[in-house]
């Protein structure tokens, strides 16, 4: 049987890369790509097949800033049975939040609810004994401790939404393996270091990223945090999805690095935060899925 990957933010960025990654190493993978836009899904899946047409490889449309994009997503992949590994690709870069359509702060949705709601969604068919699954969560080395708050894991009050849900990231994954590993399910997190995606481009327009980017070469030398590029930011996902999920250490961040001459290595860095802060968050989340579930079966019913 194939392994399969699931992977979301497939059509650009770290995802494609690491969709093409993959598949260069093992062509008779099956991958999925979970997208928002089904438009750039099918023509990257035609890419792929193009160039590897041993491969599987299908698409489901989702939108992890959407709740019910997640359930109707779920719904269709439980059909399917066909998750054995699931990584996660980069989520939302921006320090401007505001409320989705959930009511819920949209960084926070998008990079940890929305992604934690298909978790719990797809349970029946991550836990196994026999083969374990593994989650790789897309952090960053910008998660502070300083910037999230169990009072408010939503991080509607501060000015570091970003930082705060990648924190929370690194708090969900110590939970997921506390409670699950002993049922085959293990996660992990890495962090992609500073590429020039569409993501970055947001923040400053590509001709000057064009313009300082023999600066940041040169920076390499001294910092290994500039993967610059997503083939290269991905190298920390290729490795973890060729190791043993069961001997990885929970606790440990695991960074793509980039030397000044081009080469890509993992670092490990052993992640600020404690199991009880993870425990209290995960129940943190749980209440909040909770309180979610009532209110869709609510609009369910009243429909």
């Amino acid at each position: 049987m194939r392994k399969v990957v699931l992977i979301t933010g497939a059509s650009s960025g770290v995802g494609l890369a690491l969709c093409r990654r993959l598949l260069e190493e093992d062509d008779e993978l099956h991958l999925c790509l979970a997208c928002r836009n089904m438009s750039k899904a099918e023509a990257v899946r035609a890419a792929l097949l193009a160039s590897h047409p041993a491969a599987e490889v299908t698409t489901v449309q989702v939108d992890v800033s959407s709740l019910q994009s997640v359930f109707q997503a779920s719904k269709e992949l439980k059909q399917r049975k066909v998750i054995h590994i699931f990584s996660t690709a980069e989520g939302l870069l921006t320090q401007h939040d505001k409320i989705t359509a959930d009511g819920l702060q949209e960084v926070f949705e998008t990079n940890v609810f929305g992604h934690f709601i298909l978790i719990q969604e797809l349970e029946s068919l991550l836990l196994h004994d026999d083969s374990p699954s593994q989650l790789i969560w897309t952090s960053s080395r910008n998660a502070m401790k300083s910037n999230f708050s169990l009072e408010d894991i939503q991080h509607s009050k501060g000015q570091e939404p970003y930082s705060s849900s990648k924190y929370a990231i690194d708090l969900l994954s110590v939970a997921l393996n506390r409670n699950f590993n002993q049922q085959g399910l293990y996660s992990s997190v890495v962090c992609p270091g500073t590429m020039l995606t569409n993501l970055t481009y947001g923040i400053l327009p590509p001709f000057v990223w064009t313009l300082i980017t023999p600066i940041i070469r040169l920076f390499r030398f001294f910092a290994n945090a500039f993967t610059l590029t997503p083939y290269n930011g991905t190298e920390a996902l290729v490795w973890l999805f060729h190791q043993k999920p069961e001997s990885l250490n929970p606790l440990v961040k695991y960074l793509s690095a980039t030397t000044g001459f081009g080469n890509n290595y993992v670092v490990s860095k052993k992640m600020d935060l404690d199991e009880d802060t993870a425990e209290k968050f995960y129940q943190n989340l749980l209440e909040l899925e909770k309180h979610i579930r009532v209110t869709f079966q609510n609009t369910d019913n009243q429909s």
